[in-house]
């Protein structure tokens, strides 16, 4: 089977607070769906045209079921998604309280059922045809999962296009300086780093967006990607940098923007297209769902993510 994404680590099922401005002590209702970052990365992809599948672990309960359904239907290959032999699926809350600093709850019992992947839970032949791996650096934290995604990479080297989110989360860590190992070890095997400035500054010890996209070049990478919030984003490589601003919309719900980017940066690269193109097409589907409440649930298609650019982020 050749795939265009392989995404590994996090999955959960995500209950999103429908009252905006309202924190978790008050009454809500919430809109239930799935999540992680990688989860939405493939779902961003596969909504995107693309052949995606996650390699994750869930477990014996009903919240696994329900997760196996909803990635059948967003058109996320469910093959590599296997019950573990412990651990309830994660639950995550989400507040927008408020919107552009939203509130998270984990959910997750030690020893994850995400954090337990082994390496043969992926057939090499799979592992290396697929055109784009993708690795959450949380899936580096912890568990068995860290192990056997550093072990992927290296199965792929650099001849494959792999890519580092290096999404940090701090109570996935010991520690930011066990973080940073982590994401420079992956960093050295793969071909493209994306992270925002704070991320940037936990795996390399840079804030300064520029000298953060140089040092990632220098350690190997062909594209250096950072996003810098309300200043856009940066993409470079070794001959050219630009910087994509962003996009006016009004803010909904800053969660799941950056996955949005990405299932969107991995449309690009498949298309052949030009580092400008894939910056501006990335950047407007994070400004899209960032102006949506959910995350998977509100992945745009082409068509709309099209007409949303057409619009310069106005709605139809």
């Amino acid at each position: 089977m050749q795939l265009d994404l392989i995404t590994v680590g996090r999955i959960s099922v995500d209950l999103f607070a429908e009252q905006i401005n309202t924190s978790f002590s008050q009454p809500q209702t919430f809109h239930k769906s799935i999540g992680g970052s990688p989860t939405n990365v493939a779902v961003a992809a596969a909504k995107l045209g693309h052949s995606a599948a996650i390699v994750t672990k869930v477990g014996v309960d009903p919240l696994g079921q329900y997760v196996h359904n909803k990635l059948k239907e967003f058109g996320v290959k469910t093959d590599f998604v296997k019950v573990a032999e412990s651990g309830l699926t994660p639950v995550v809350l989400a507040s927008q309280d408020p919107p552009e600093d939203p509130k998270i709850i984990f959910h997750r019992q030690p020893h994850a059922p995400d954090t337990q992947l082994t390496v043969g839970d992926i057939d090499s032949e799979t592992l290396q045809s697929a055109k784009i791996f993708w690795v959450s650096a949380c899936s580096l934290s912890s568990g068995e999962t860290g192990k056997s995604a550093i072990a992927w990479l290296n199965q792929r080297g650099r001849n494959s296009e792999s890519i580092i989110d290096l999404d940090y989360r701090p109570s996935f860590w010991p520690n930011i300086e066990a973080a940073r190992v982590a994401a420079q070890e992956a960093i050295a095997m793969c071909t493209i780093a994306i992270g925002n400035i704070a991320e940037c500054q936990v795996a390399l010890g840079i804030s300064d967006p520029q000298e953060a996209a140089t040092e990632l070049l220098k350690r190997g990478v062909r594209i250096a990607i950072v996003k810098m919030g309300g200043d856009g984003v940066l993409l470079a490589t070794a001959q050219e940098r630009i910087v994509i601003a962003p996009l006016a919309i009004k803010l909904v719900c800053g969660l799941g923007a950056g996955d949005a980017f990405g299932g969107a940066l991995v449309h690009g690269l498949l298309s052949g297209w030009e580092l400008k193109q894939i910056g501006e097409f990335a950047n407007a589907a994070g400004a899209y769902l960032a102006s949506e409440l959910m995350c998977s649930d509100a992945m745009p298609t082409i068509e709309i993510l099209n007409n949303f650019i057409d619009t310069g982020g106005k709605r139809l």
